[in-house]
């Protein structure tokens, strides 16, 4: 055997590593495309904020109103909240949307349009781009009338 032949024969080294760089791209591409067609890292900064809010149900002389007001947590984008759980009086119900941020103090008053009958009313968050929501409070409204 010609051990010099052998150490200075580098025919096959070329081919071997072209192999292995050709994986490693397709891989780390098949990772890249996948991670945007799955939209990974999108809901990362989604998060749901934290908050706190009470409800004061008005049920007399023929009313039927709730005011809801924001008692602690983190201040909240207008736009993002929601009121759900029975119909509104949208007429004389105040929108979150009407406040550009809702923070500690913040209050309003949702008119319902018929007697409370025991539903639940929550407040509801929802991001910017509309993916996540989440219920950040919620009550029970008081018995029919």
């Amino acid at each position: 055997m010609k051990l010099k032949q052998l150490f200075t024969d580098d025919s096959a080294v070329s081919p071997v590593i072209g192999v292995i760089l050709m994986v490693a791209i397709t891989v780390i591409l098949a990772a890249v495309i996948g991670s945007f067609v799955l939209n990974l890292g999108q809901g990362v900064q989604q998060t749901a904020p934290q908050a706190s809010f009470s409800f004061d149900y008005n049920t007399t002389g023929g009313t039927n109103n709730v005011t809801i007001t924001h008692q602690s947590g983190d201040s909240i984008t207008g736009n993002q909240l929601n009121t759900t759980g029975t119909g509104w009086d949208t007429s004389k119900s105040g929108n979150w949307s009407d406040t550009t941020t809702v923070s500690a103090g913040t209050s309003i008053t949702k008119v319902a349009d018929s007697a409370f009958n025991g539903e639940t009313i929550r407040v509801v968050w929802t991001s910017q781009n509309g993916e996540t929501s989440a219920t950040l409070s919620q009550s029970t409204a008081p018995g029919g009338a």
